[in-house]
């Protein structure tokens, strides 16, 4: 067997401490008066000596009358905000990890992270009260055990709702934050959730030696200038938001624009405002750029970099915003890398300067990593030079594994520690990579993973439903995919047959799961699932023939 295949990053590797993310992200001597984030609907500020004092105080209060401790977990609900902030530092501080859930989340959605991530305190925003109160009930705690465990996310109130809110916990004096040295850095700091290259959601175990190894590797890079204004509509909840606009622009000593949502009115009025210079987005809001008045509107010529991620980025869409940011008079740069919830999160980008010659490449490896193309690997065969190859990656960024699920990362982590993507990737001579084909079932709608497993479990608790797949189809207008659904009905049931049938189940679906997992794509009836003789999906087969059914349409 010849050897394998293994690729290095043409960066010099770099250096990091195994310490506490916290205590390196203010480990550079910034001046503690500088801006940390902007609120970009009030204009409200904190600066970097308020977030740090108040993080600390927090983590005393929390210890002190919540008996929050190492080691315990606490989950976070909450659009962007510069509170997020607080609560996450003051959560690494305690040396408490935190399991960060999408603020979209319907109540069985949450109950699923809540339990699995063995969580106990809930940190929320106000304004998602009712989801956090439906989801006790529905996991069986009642309301006087559910009001010990909520901790609303006010710093300006002590109670809110007959409910402790983080006003009451700021402590005069600031906590001593824990250290996690050496060994220590390998505990976890993080949990995010993803659906990994199959099955339902699972959490992801990333540990501050995870983090300021990422941290380290991205803020080397040579293009950050002083002066960047960074833009965050991304949601931090998402890995890919919480390192790139939370954490590395606080590494940095760069401002953060935080927006809870993507409202294009909102968004190019910001970047004209606050003279924004980096934007992290996916292609869905690229497509604002070309279609939207608002960004003919306002002053865009701030921007110096937009970075898409978490979705592919196509070489016309690619051609089609440089175009239209050079109408506008943005000298902006659009490049693109690649990342997983499980790399914590980015192992490629595409240096700015290279974009242009390298149209939809997600970039080159970034520092201290190490990927192999590999064609079988039963065989651990891999790629010839410029052939297609499942990318996969070993470094100091791969998570310590999912929550509580050894299968799971014994099947996505090989023994020597290469993590498999579950892309198919191509190199060539210069060391740049594009993405070419998926072998993972992960449907991404709008830069959000949805688990087909996860679909179809909703589908297959509808009483007429007696088997589902569920793919995801490419919507081009919209630069995405969509989830769409085959169902085969019961037998002797009319739902198949129903005028409103796709209403019918779209419907079902919707009541069930947050909004980016809706059926967009539509709902078929099907006589039988195509499957395996093991029993498992052909998805490709259902993928073909969506394409057939898109032609007749």
């Amino acid at each position: 067997m010849a050897p394998p295949t293994v690729y290095t990053s043409s960066s010099a590797p770099v250096s990091f401490p195994e310490s506490s993310v916290s205590a390196y992200l203010f480990s550079r001597p910034h001046d503690p008066s500088k801006i940390a984030y902007i609120d970009g609907l009030s204009g409200v500020t904190l600066s970097r000596a308020a977030l740090r004092s108040q993080s600390l105080r927090l983590a005393c209060g929390a210890r002190r009358h919540l008996g929050l401790k190492r080691g315990d977990t606490a989950l976070v609900l909450s659009p962007n905000s510069s509170t997020y902030a607080v609560v996450l530092l003051a959560l690494f501080a305690v040396g408490a990890p935190a399991t960060l859930a999408n603020a979209a989340y319907t109540p069985p959605e949450l109950a699923h992270q809540y339990t699995n991530a063995h969580a106990h305190l809930l940190f929320v925003h106000p304004a998602l009260l009712s989801v956090a109160h439906a989801m006790f009930d529905r996991i069986g705690i009642n309301k006087t055990e559910a009001a010990c465990r909520i901790i609303v996310m006010d710093l300006e109130a002590e109670e809110r709702d007959g409910l402790t809110a983080l006003g009451a916990l700021l402590d005069e004096n600031e906590l001593e934050e824990e250290k996690f040295d050496g060994q220590d850095a390998d505990e976890t700091a993080v949990i995010c959730y993803s659906s990994g290259t199959t099955g339902l959601p699972k959490g992801v175990e990333t540990t501050h030696k995870n983090l300021t190894a990422q941290l380290a590797m991205l803020g080397g890079q040579e293009w950050w200038n002083d002066d960047d204004v960074f833009l965050a509509v991304l949601p931090v909840f998402h890995v890919y938001g919480l390192v790139t606009l939370l954490l590395l622009p606080l590494l940095l000593g760069a401002p953060v624009v935080l927006l809870p949502r993507f409202i294009p009115d909102v968004f190019f009025g910001v970047i004209d405002k606050h003279r924004v210079t980096m934007a992290l987005i996916v292609p869905p809001i690229l497509l604002a750029f070309i279609h939207h008045p608002a960004s003919t509107k306002n002053d865009l010529t701030s921007l110096r970099v937009l970075i898409s991620g978490a979705a592919p980025l196509s070489i016309e869409l690619t051609k089609a915003i440089n175009d239209r940011l050079a109408s506008l008079g943005a000298r902006a740069v659009l490049t693109q890398g690649f990342g997983m919830t499980e790399l914590s999160p980015v192992s490629h980008i595409c240096h700015p300067s290279s974009a242009p010659h390298k149209p939809a490449s997600i970039g080159a490896l970034l520092p201290n990593l190490h990927v192999r193309l590999v064609v079988s690997a039963d065989a651990l065969t891999d790629a010839d030079p410029g052939e297609p190859g499942e990318m996969w990656i070993r470094g100091p960024t791969v998570m310590k594994g999912y929550v509580r699920n050894p299968k799971a990362t014994e099947e996505t982590i090989s023994k020597d520690g290469w993590l498999k993507t579950g892309d198919i990737a191509v190199r060539d001579e210069d060391g740049f990579f594009w993405i070419v084909d998926r072998k993972k079932e992960l449907i991404k709608y709008k830069g959000f993973q949805v688990s087909p497993a996860e679909l179809e479990d909703v589908l297959l608790s509808h009483p007429d439903v007696v088997d589902a797949a569920v793919i995801g189809i490419d919507d081009h207008a919209q630069s995405t995919e969509l989830p769409r659904a085959y169902v085969v009905s019961k037998p002797g049931s009319t739902l198949a047959i129903s005028d409103s049938f796709e209403k019918d189940v779209q419907t079902f679906v919707a009541a069930n799961v947050a909004g980016h997992k809706r059926l967009r794509g539509g709902v078929a009836a099907i006589e039988a699932i195509p499957r395996s003789a093991s029993g498992k999906i052909l998805r490709r087969e259902l993928r073909e023939l969506a394409k057939t059914e898109a032609v007749k349409a």
